[in-house]
């Protein structure tokens, strides 16, 4: 057919909108590392709390194990947990 388009390549529109592999894994990388210096960042009375750990355990074995699709609902888990520390060490 003389006025058929040549089809796009998965690659190229996938990479124009969601960036290449290694661009996704760094920014997800720089999001755990930031989300783990601001639990470290709560203090003493975070520590003894539960979530602390289950914090902990989100944002290291957990997104270690996630494949990269579901990484990020991982790290949104950990933040919102971050968020709800937060409040209770801020209120004590």
């Amino acid at each position: 057919m003389p006025h058929r388009r040549p089809p796009a390549t998965t690659a190229n529109a996938s990479s124009a909108t969601h960036g290449d592999f290694r661009q996704r894994y760094d920014a997800m990388e720089a999001r755990r590392e930031a989300l783990i210096a601001r639990l470290r960042s709560l203090g003493g009375t975070a520590v003894s709390h539960p979530g602390y750990k289950r914090a902990l355990t989100l944002l290291n074995d957990k997104f270690r194990k996630a494949k990269l699709a579901q990484r990020l609902a991982v790290l949104e888990a950990a933040a919102w947990l971050i968020d709800i520390l937060e409040r209770l060490t801020i209120g004590l």
